[in-house]
């Protein structure tokens, strides 16, 4: 059955979309990772499984769409881990930390929801904090065109959406710190959303649009492609 939904995954969205996926050469060789995701609309948890054809991914998703029988279904083929986004939800982060210790791969979304703008809207620092825990590497991506709204008025058109996915090079956080864990939280925190920021064109960066951190990120970005595009040249 798995392998017929995930064979199923890939034709909709090569019947619905023309999906251009880019990075694969930042994914980290061996070991488990986290993959970090901005979050758009309801097809970027089966984005994934799109980009990446691997069984060992584990999606958290929010816990109201547990109470949904087809994601509960659907869960059980998929990987997706139902987390309570509003309250300390000790037993979901020990399955994850399990799962992670058994080498899987973790997909987040720090913003903890869809954005109704389109654009980046205020990271929840449990994710973070998750992250850090785990102390693995983080895989930033950035996707575009997912929204639901730009996705449903192409298909009453029948007309395909596009959209991209893109990731860039992993990283990761230090251990946290014992004191002014809060400050240290919001800092990795933007650290990770700016990371997915700068994968992004423009009008998608919303509330991160004009934060410090993205501007160095920006800049690192543009030398690099300066030195590369020179020495292509030479």
């Amino acid at each position: 059955m798995k392998y017929f939904l995930r064979w199923l995954i890939r034709a909709l969205f090569n019947l619905i979309a023309r999906v251009e996926v880019t990075g694969y050469e930042h994914l980290p060789k061996e070991g488990s990772f986290v993959i970090a995701t901005n979050h758009l609309g309801i097809v970027d948890a089966p984005m994934a499984f799109y980009a990446l054809d691997r069984w060992d991914m584990f999606v958290l998703v929010a816990e109201k769409w547990e109470k949904v029988a087809l994601f509960r279904w659907l869960s059980k083929y998929f990987n997706l881990i139902f987390i309570d986004r509003y309250n300390p939800d000790v037993k979901t982060l020990r399955k994850v930390i399990k799962l992670m210790e058994e080498e899987n791969i973790l997909v987040i979304a720090p913003e903890g929801t869809r954005s109704r703008t389109g654009a980046l809207i205020e990271a929840k620092p449990g994710v973070s904090y998750l992250a850090a825990k785990l102390n693995r590497p983080i895989l930033p991506v950035a996707l575009t065109g997912t929204e639901d709204k730009a996705l449903l008025a192409n298909l009453k058109r029948l007309k395909r959406t596009r959209m991209t996915v893109t990731a860039g090079p992993a990283f990761t956080l230090p251990p946290l710190p014992k004191e002014n864990r809060d400050e240290a939280l919001k800092q990795y925190t933007d650290e990770i959303m700016c990371r997915i920021a700068a994968l992004l064109p423009e009008k998608y960066r919303g509330v991160y649009a004009e934060h410090p951190r993205l501007r160095e990120l920006l800049e690192k970005k543009e030398r690099t492609q300066y030195v590369e595009k020179k020495f292509s040249h030479t």
